[in-house]
């Protein structure tokens, strides 16, 4: 079963269209990187998916239960959003406390249920007022209230924004741990993404360009290639001249010192062949020669530079 789907989902703002007829479908159980740049329309459809906004046109289903605007199962999911908003003068777990009564949950069941996610997001042992959490704490304060009607499907608008590497760390292992539920978070922090998704969604200018599992789009996305990278700079810029006269498509990268090898019709095995026999003959010394796995940033830069629905734009080689 899929957690979320829509059909044509679309939001348009007088002359702006925020989100333009999005088809998503995300499996049920994963956990799902909703990636984009600022604007490209992430959190309008999370809020359109959790009923915060009305779509101008378009269908959602959540598990298997189509959601109207206003009539959304409220039960099937959880929500955080960007910047969290607590009562200053509550405590942690009496905010959850009132959280469980808005969602109906017995009192008995709500002790034993807050008492576990205060455990989870670590902050069991706090007892200080929200008014003196720092931004790491309210945004595991925020998961809390998410999980506390015990949600199939989570949905949390840019959960690790503005924390420091340790606050990222602490929510991302939060993230991990929630096996079993549907997670989709948005973010334009791809490192977050790559650290603890296996499903990826890719926005643009209000458009899907992609969706897929992690593995399936670096497959899509390997094209033959391999990475070479040298101890000196001299001995790459030689590589580069002979590989280049071989007929090797090559592009320098970042590094002055490593270089991206494409692969023609033979494949990486008579790329191998080639590149070794150049090394060898001009006695360069290789730190590193390896098929390459393309990153979600090679992955996510590559999608939003290209028109849906053509094909890859080729690499450019010097």
């Amino acid at each position: 079963m899929n957690a979320v789907e829509t059909q044509g989902l679309t939001k348009q703002y007088k002359t702006t269209l925020a989100v333009d007829s999005v088809d998503i479908c995300v499996p049920e159980g994963c956990c799902c990187g909703f990636l984009g740049k600022n604007g490209a329309g992430k959190t309008t459809t999370i809020k359109m998916l959790v009923g915060l906004i009305r779509p101008t046109h378009g269908n959602i289903s959540m598990m298997g239960q189509a959601q109207a605007f206003g009539q959304q199962s409220a039960s099937l999911f959880g929500y955080l959003p960007d910047v969290p908003n607590y009562y200053d003068y509550m405590t942690g777990e009496e905010f959850l406390t009132l959280c469980a009564n808005v969602c109906k949950i017995p009192s008995g069941e709500a002790k034993k249920r807050i008492k576990s996610l205060l455990k989870l997001v670590g902050l069991d042992k706090t007892r200080t007022k929200t008014a003196g959490y720092s931004r790491g704490m309210k945004q595991r304060l925020g998961i809390a209230q998410a999980m506390i009607n015990n949600p199939k499907v989570i949905f949390m608008d840019e959960p690790m924004s503005a924390l420091d590497p340790m606050g990222r760390r602490d929510v991302a292992e939060i993230i991990s741990s929630l096996k079993g539920t549907t997670i989709i978070f948005s973010t334009h922090i791809l490192a977050d993404v790559e650290n603890v998704c296996n499903y990826i969604l890719i926005i643009e200018k209000g458009k899907i360009v992609a969706q897929d599992t992690m593995d399936n789009l670096r497959r899509r996305h390997s094209d033959n290639t391999a990475k070479i990278r040298f101890f000196q700079e001299n001995d790459a810029k030689m590589f580069f001249d002979k590989a280049i006269a071989a007929g090797i498509k090559t592009d320098r990268i970042d590094s002055p010192v490593e270089l991206l090898l494409c692969a023609n019709d033979g494949g990486l095995e008579s790329l191998s062949r080639t590149a070794t026999g150049i090394i060898h003959q001009n006695g360069l010394a290789v730190e590193s020669f390896a098929a390459h796995t393309p990153s979600l940033e090679d992955i996510f830069y590559r999608e939003i530079s290209e028109p849906q629905g053509k094909p890859q734009k080729e690499a450019q080689y010097a």
